[in-house]
């Protein structure tokens, strides 16, 4: 008798357990878990990225909005531990060394101009200010990836020789310090590794007026804007991993977008001259002895007929592509004939440009620049530029994918992220985020650096790729808490 009165509760349970969850649709709250991850002690390095840098300058709010800041956010709910961040003085950007500005205050979107602009005031952010460390945002804005293994990037006394980092210097634990000797001395149980855009970005938005150092394995000898040879990279990656994974930490990397994907180099068309018929004809009556030199030039073998035609430079009514010069052509200096071209499709004008194509060289109406006086190397990343960053980037991607595989690291390909955002955009939260500048909601007004929900994107991205490497159960942010971009005022 008791028996069957059991069976009959049982079913009876069963019962009223199914009915509840036909009505209930409410779905399980799943808890949130490191999974086998340990985020006690979190490290984030990197660049410009991992600080926040956002509308070409470092600011409080921009740093508290860093993707690696959000992370740290939410990794408190599966375990983290206190994360500090190097704030900057204030929300206008910028800095100052011994009283002197050296760095600029941020941009904002003024709707009376419809232009970017600074924002008014003087930088409060002095880099001879020591402030107390050790601290767990080591994003060093301008950072390459051997500046993170170079003692003395964080030297005061260096900065103004360019041998220092101004960022570093604020915070660094000591003069001689490396930025992952600073990492290490935390102990991290987990840490996040973005590094490695910096060792190409700075010669392509300078328009490839550096130099490509494959080939060169010494980085002491590279300048500013050069390319970073693929082995030196390498090298320095696969050191910086071991390190960090040496003590059992786990951790998350990501390998490099092109930066053919950035509206740095996507906002300027190639092509953005508007002529009349009767002016077409002022200026190709102007470049008709250019052109007659490179028919010249072909009679006497010294180029193809098919590069003359890619030399010519010819206008006519409607839009018209910019002139340019091209070092990458045949040099006929000799024969008294320039390297000009007029750009196409494959060529990418920088940001910059757009203040400056169609401008006039000293009131001269008859000198317009980019028409009827060829843009310098400065102003355009030619197709043979591009293909150099290009064959780098993918090299340093390989690096980074074979290293987190062999460590078990997570991986987040934000390569193909950004490729998304140029290429029809990623749809999120009910937003949809592209590349375009300013309108798009993902880049900030320097057209590099992601705005807020742009860093929002990223940070989901993180963390999907660290659940889904150490089945934890981080919680994505919701993207309508951040703004396309930041105010004039920020409160």
């Amino acid at each position: 008798m008791i028996k069957n009165f059991k069976w009959l509760l049982l079913v009876s349970l069963t019962f009223i357990a199914c009915n509840n969850d036909d009505e209930n649709s409410t779905p399980v709250e799943v808890p949130v878990t490191s999974g086998t991850a340990s985020f006690t002690k979190y490290v984030a390095l990197g660049d410009s990225f991992a600080a926040g840098y956002s509308d070409g300058a470092l600011f409080k709010k921009g740093q508290e909005g860093s993707y690696v800041n959000i992370l740290a956010q939410q990794f408190v709910t599966a375990g983290g531990g206190d994360f500090k961040t190097p704030f900057t003085s204030d929300n206008l950007g910028g800095l100052l060394l011994g009283g002197n500005v050296i760095a600029g205050t941020r941009l904002y979107f003024k709707l009376s101009t419809s232009s970017p602009t600074p924002v008014a005031g003087v930088p409060t952010t002095e880099v001879t200010s020591k402030i107390t460390g050790p601290f767990n945002n080591l994003g060093i804005p301008g950072a390459k990836s051997y500046h993170l293994i170079a003692p003395g990037y964080g030297n005061v006394a260096g900065v103004a020789t360019g041998a220092a980092n101004p960022y570093f210097a604020r915070f660094a634990t000591a003069s001689g310090t490396t930025v992952l000797a600073d990492a290490l001395v935390q102990a991290p149980t987990f840490f996040s590794l973005w590094i490695g855009g910096n060792d190409v970005l700075g010669y392509a938005t300078s328009g490839g007026i550096g130099v490509n150092q494959t080939g060169n394995l010494n980085p002491a000898t590279y300048g500013g804007n050069d390319i970073t040879d693929p082995n030196v990279f390498a090298s320095v990656y696969s050191g910086l991993v071991a390190k960090l994974t040496a003590n059992g930490a786990k951790g998350v990397v990501a390998n490099l977008p092109y930066v053919s994907t950035l509206p740095y180099f996507t906002t300027v068309p190639y092509n953005p001259v508007p002529l009349t018929a009767g002016v077409a004809t002022q200026l190709n009556s102007g470049y008709a002895a250019y052109n007659g030199g490179l028919q010249f030039a072909v009679s006497k073998g010294l180029i193809t007929a098919d590069e003359a035609t890619k030399r010519t430079v010819k206008f006519a009514a409607g839009s018209n592509a910019v002139v340019i010069v091209d070092s990458y052509l045949t040099n006929l200096s000799a024969y008294g004939i320039p390297s000009y071209r007029q750009a196409t499709s494959e060529d990418l004008p920088v940001l910059t440009s757009r203040t400056f194509i169609g401008t006039l060289v000293g009131g001269n109406a008859a000198a317009v620049n980019g028409v009827s006086v060829p843009l310098a190397d400065q102003w355009i990343l030619t197709k043979d530029e591009i293909a150099e960053v290009k064959v780098a980037t993918d090299a340093y991607n390989v690096t980074i994918k074979a290293i987190a595989d062999a460590k078990g690291l997570a991986f987040v390909d934000t390569k193909a992220i950004m490729t998304q955002l140029s290429t029809g955009g990623v749809v999120s939260n009910s937003f949809t985020l592209t590349s375009a500048y300013v309108t798009g909601g993902a880049f900030s007004l320097d057209g590099v650096h992601p705005g807020p929900r742009g860093y929002a994107l990223i940070t989901n991205a993180f963390m999907t790729a660290i659940n889904a490497k150490y089945s934890s159960t981080l919680k994505p942010v919701d993207l309508s808490l951040y703004p396309i971009l930041y105010p004039a005022v920020i409160q």
